[in-house]
């Protein structure tokens, strides 16, 4: 039987931009992070490239950055949310540097703003080109770890979620050093990333599975848009797991696509060319690789000799497999980047189980739609993160039997590495139902075989609402359905409502 203990005030569950930035607006509450890396590893907010996304020049205006948000999701943006997050975006970015984080300047001390895809006005503020997120969660990390009221409990894995007969979520299941632990506490806070580890192609942490995602909807929890997956255009081919990434900033200071032959292709998919949409983007490549044609970013022109100190990550990643960016184009292909769907939250981070917040990756605010916004994850997460942090605080313990303490099984590596190549074949830059139903038959064999994962519970959702949504919006493309709606409606669903021949509940 796991050992069990209390906590009085607000659990956190990932230790990323979003769970950081709700433990520090948990104050005065106490706030216990829990985590499995140490702190700055094995989170997506610390590999962040391009930046933060925020209307800070005075040539530009919450309401732009809002409406730029709102087209980029394909109709399914919800523009309250993207209003409150453009709104409240400039203070959030500010807060983090006054933490200390060294964003860019210009030579009058004002942010140095980058211009990035389906962006109206140049907006992205930057930390040496391409060191955005190490250098805000490195800040974020030592303010955390300064303040009285946080504590962090790394080597903490997730296994479960603890709930009373009345559904509240009452506290977590943990693993530590092989044994389970149950911690309860009024409020959950999960912040536990995206779904980039279920694919094989995947510019995230390889850790990151979804099972914050798969643990809250087995515990009933509402779930928005699971088949909206963002693959980002230009991770770097190099045959490195997790894939390095070729920031859109490159392309955003001139850098273009071509392909084997030298020819510059993206004009003939889109009139944006090199800042089309990443879907667009996406596409546009895999279509490329797909001809046998090969697809490469060449900067020489646009960055050339100032690769190592304008992007040192890029520089770094590229000559680690062989490519001197300075004087060769570098291959890229689509990669697994970013999960639009997630647990439902209000704008307080709750989700429909009370007792549970979300923020990050893993909740569904309304903000990303069909297809994320670039460089609006960050901001994401800290705006949302610390709203979910502030409405936690308030949460009081409750006085109701706890009844469901069980562990979820586990999946081992080897299914999990057969999870991940199903994932990326049938569920990836280009879907149809042939291959989708592939998938799904495929998640049965591995369900029968090792139980219901929360890996497989979220690899289910994302491929039978892919599945169910006949038609292409966003960053879901169909293949056998490339039409798009008129009037696009979102995913809502609850795991029990998955039937095995899938049909999500569409709702307006």
């Amino acid at each position: 039987m796991a050992h069990r203990t209390q906590h009085d005030g607000v659990l956190v569950v990932g230790a990323g931009l979003a769970g950081l930035s709700a433990a520090l607006s948990a104050a005065p509450r106490k706030a216990l992070v829990l985590t499995g890396a140490p702190l700055n590893h094995g989170c997506s907010s610390a590999w962040a490239q391009g930046g933060m996304a925020a209307a800070l020049s005075a040539q530009d205006d919450p309401a732009l950055h809002a409406a730029d948000t709102v087209a980029a999701g394909a109709g399914l943006v919800d523009p309250e949310r993207a209003a409150l997050l453009a709104r409240e975006g400039a203070a959030a970015v500010r807060r983090l540097a006054e933490l200390g984080a060294p964003f860019d300047r210009d030579a009058a001390g004002d942010f140095s703003l980058s211009l990035e895809a389906a962006h109206s006005r140049a907006r992205v503020a930057r930390v040496k080109g391409d060191q955005a997120g190490r250098a805000i969660m490195a800040a974020v990390s030592a303010a955390a770890l300064a303040q009285r009221h946080i504590e962090v409990r790394d080597g903490m894995r997730l296994r479960g979620l603890l709930q009373d007969e009345t559904g509240r979520v009452r506290g977590v299941v943990v693993e530590h050093g092989g044994q389970l632990h149950e911690i309860t506490a009024p409020a959950v806070v999960l912040a536990t990333g995206g779904i980039g580890g279920l694919y094989a192609v995947t510019t995230t942490p390889p850790e990151l599975r979804g099972e914050g995602l798969g643990l809250a909807a087995l515990a009933g929890a509402l779930i928005g848009d699971p088949e909206f997956v963002q693959f980002h255009p230009t991770a770097i081919d190099i045959g490195r797991d997790p894939a390095p990434l070729a920031t859109e900033a490159l392309r955003g200071e001139g850098a273009r696509l071509v392909n084997g032959n030298g020819e510059a292709f993206m004009a003939a998919y889109h009139p944006d060319a090199e800042l089309a949409p990443r879907d667009v983007v996406a596409r546009a490549i895999h279509a490329e690789l797909a001809a046998g044609r090969g697809a490469f970013l060449d900067a020489r022109a646009a960055v050339g000799d100032h690769f190592p100190d304008a992007f040192p990550a890029v520089f770094a990643a590229c000559l680690s497999g062989g490519v001197d960016p300075r004087v060769q184009p570098i291959p890229v292909a689509p990669a697994c980047h970013y999960h639009m769907g997630g647990m439902v939250t209000d704008e307080r981070g709750a989700t429909s189980l009370p007792g549970l917040f979300a923020a990050g990756e893993c909740a569904s605010t309304g903000v990303h739609g069909a297809n994320r916004l670039a460089s609006n994850s960050l901001l994401e997460a800290a705006v949302f993160g610390a709203r979910a942090g502030a409405a936690a605080r308030e949460a009081e313990a409750a006085s109701a039997r706890i009844t469901r303490t069980a562990a979820a099984p586990v999946l081992p590596e080897g299914a999990v590495t057969e999870l991940r190549r199903a994932m990326s074949a049938e569920a990836g830059v280009v879907r149809d139902a042939t291959g989708l139903s592939r998938l799904l038959a495929q998640l049965d064999a591995l369900e029968a075989a090792h139980g219901r994962t929360p890996e497989l519970v979220a690899a289910r959702l994302t491929a039978a609402c892919a599945l169910d949504r006949r038609e292409s919006l966003g960053a879901h493309f169909r293949a056998d359905a490339p039409e798009t709606p008129a009037e696009p409606r979102r995913t809502l669903v609850t795991l029990d409502a998955l039937p095995a021949s899938p049909a999500c509940i569409a709702a307006e």
